[in-house]
């Protein structure tokens, strides 16, 4: 089904043709003066142009269309020629029963479904989750979720940092310490150890370390650059050590990707492409789109129409070395080829604007891109009180995890505050702490536009008033609650009456259940799950006043009882798909 927008400007274009104007202005929208009328349409001050007549004239004749339909309460005019359009309470009931009917809540599926490979997430391998990998894991992850709600084939791919320098900074740095293990033993080319020689705790002391020893010791670098060549050129020993570094991070990201709720279809890093990355150098001079320069070679994007400077594509270094560039073009070959995508984002912060413009182009003008639109999903920073980039209190990069167990913590003392959950056995209260922790963060930075910087302050999102995550949260378990309630009373199992037409009390709440196709809709087109948080919050606060102004349990009339249990079921389905498309989970009782 279509949405209630949906319907009416599909009337209302019909009013613009009907008058020998373009059907697209018939577009309508959420009205911002809702006390002038639910819906409006500015399409007369369009028309003006290309009917050389004045705006008010031509939204005369499309109201006097209109008002012959008896969909509309109210048709009329605002100002120089805006139109204000509200429906009748009739047509909201059967638009309402028409979304409680349906098992998607009216969000009809795409029509011409793609497939969509989605690139987020970012870890490097030896180096634990932090805080920087936050909003990349989170805002990939709720895309994913969308467009596979949307009917899209969906390929969320980690793409982890997984080769290059530091792998030889640790292999280098492993060697100067346990020189006896059998990786470095010359000319070894059998079996290797199948435990690794390290763990993730060795792995996050090792790294720090070798990079700190590389940029003090001219030739301690030089040793991590030589064991790198090695390693690209397929040391059996270094390969199998490369593969120990590559499983035990893996381990522990997907621990903590685990508790964030955040999932992957790919596990795949830079290394995966390396024997594309040759062929597809050479492949690149012998059509003449890349050059050698001061050494280096390079594919040059630049276009004569650009406003800044868009500096020549790197793909190697004059020492031979490939760039991060050179195997993000490989990288869209090997999934071109593996998966024929309609479209690649990319979910990386925009301080990344400029690298993925190079990428972009250098694709396109190569063909490397077969029938793929790529687009770079770009993010803001998230920030602590001063305004710069969040560090921990001693002022270094906080970890995902003592982030999350901040998150539950603070989450627990809010329940208790709050008085609920005060009976519940330990390990489902423990459950439920974690759920709205999570929601927290999560609510928080997926409010925001995801390009805005936003300050993190988990006293306030962690609140159960406002607009945060658990106050959406909550919203949803009371209403569970109170089903649960009209269930055991025999007064319907889980709502399932008719919605009668709506009362001054309930049509506003009517009309926000109506929006959630254009809030999917917006979210999906501008690829922004902020869209999805501010039609949460607006469902949850409709509710609440309705709750708090309304019989519902203790309402006499059973017609009226059915009718408004199957708008809290409806309210409820509503807020658990819209915080499932966030990736965040409800618990069953709070």
């Amino acid at each position: 089904m279509s949405s209630l927008a949906a319907s009416i400007s599909t009337r209302v274009a019909d009013a613009f043709e009907a008058a020998g104007l373009p059907r697209e202005l018939g577009q309508v929208r959420i009205s911002d003066r809702p006390d002038l009328g639910q819906f409006q349409c500015n399409g007369a001050m369009a028309a003006a142009k290309i009917a050389r007549q004045k705006p008010r004239a031509i939204a005369e004749d499309i109201v006097a269309r209109l008002k012959q339909d008896d969909r509309f309460a109210d048709v009329s005019i605002a100002g120089p020629g805006f139109i204000n359009l509200s429906v009748t309470d009739t047509t909201l009931a059967a638009q309402a029963n028409g979304v409680a009917a349906d098992p998607r809540l009216g969000v009809p599926e795409k029509a011409a479904p793609e497939t969509v490979v989605l690139d987020y997430g970012g870890p490097n391998i030896a180096k634990p989750m932090h805080v920087g990998h936050l909003r990349a894991s989170i805002i990939g992850d709720s895309l994913r979720r969308l467009f596979a709600f949307a009917g899209d084939r969906t390929i969320g791919d980690v793409h982890m940092g997984d080769w290059g320098l530091p792998m030889g900074m640790l292999i280098s740095e492993l060697a100067r310490r346990q020189p006896d293990l059998p990786y470095f033993e010359p000319g070894r080319t059998g079996e290797f150890p199948a435990e690794s020689p390290v763990s993730m705790a060795d792995l996050e002391a090792l790294y720090p370390a070798a990079a700190a020893a590389c940029k003090a010791d001219p030739a301690r670098l030089e040793a991590a650059r030589a064991a790198t060549a090695e390693l690209q050129a397929g040391h059996p020993g270094f390969t199998a050590l490369w593969r120990h570094f590559f499983d035990v991070s893996v381990a522990g990201m997907k621990r903590d990707f685990d508790r964030l709720g955040v999932q992957f279809d790919l596990w795949h890093g830079e290394a995966i492409v390396h024997p594309l990355v040759g062929p597809m150098v050479r492949d690149l001079g012998e059509r003449g789109l890349a050059e050698e320069s001061e050494g280096a070679l390079v594919v040059r994007v630049a276009r004569d129409d650009d406003r800044h400077e868009v500096p020549p594509l790197i793909l190697t270094k004059s020492d031979g070395a490939v760039m991060y560039g050179t195997t993000d073009l490989a990288t869209i070959i090997d999934r071109v080829r593996t998966y024929d995508p309609d479209l690649i984002l990319y979910v990386v912060d925009q301080r990344q604007h400029l690298h993925f413009e190079q990428v972009f182009r250098a694709a396109r003008a190569a063909g490397l891109h077969g029938k793929a639109r790529l687009e770079h999903i770009g993010f803001g920073t998230m920030n602590g009180p001063d305004g710069k980039p969040f560090k921990t209190r001693a002022g270094g990069v906080m970890r995902l995890e003592d982030l999350l167990a901040m998150a539950t913590e603070q989450a627990e003392q809010r329940l208790t505050e709050a008085g609920l959950a005060a009976d519940y056995p330990a390990e489902e209260r423990a459950d439920i702490a974690r759920k709205v922790g999570i929601a927290a963060v999560k609510f928080a930075d997926l409010g925001n536009h995801r390009l805005s910087n936003y300050i993190f302050d988990l006293e306030r999102f962690t609140r159960f008033e406002g607009r945060t995550g658990p106050y959406v949260l909550y919203a949803a378990v009371r209403i569970s609650s109170l089903l649960r309630k009209a269930g055991e009373r025999g007064m319907g199992e889980g709502g399932a009456g008719a919605i009668l037409p709506p009362t001054d009390i309930e049509r506003t709440l009517v009309l926000e259940l109506c929006r959630l196709p254009d809030a999917v809709a917006a979210g999906y087109d501008k690829r922004a799950p902020n869209e999805l948080c501010d039609y949460a919050y607006a469902v949850a606060q409709e509710f609440s006043r309705f709750y708090g102004a309304c019989h519902i349990l203790s309402e006499s009339d059973d017609s009226l009882r059915a009718s408004r249990l199957a708008l809290c079921r409806v309210t409820r389905d509503a807020l658990v798909l819209v915080l499932s498309l966030l990736g965040i989970a409800v618990p069953e009782r709070m």
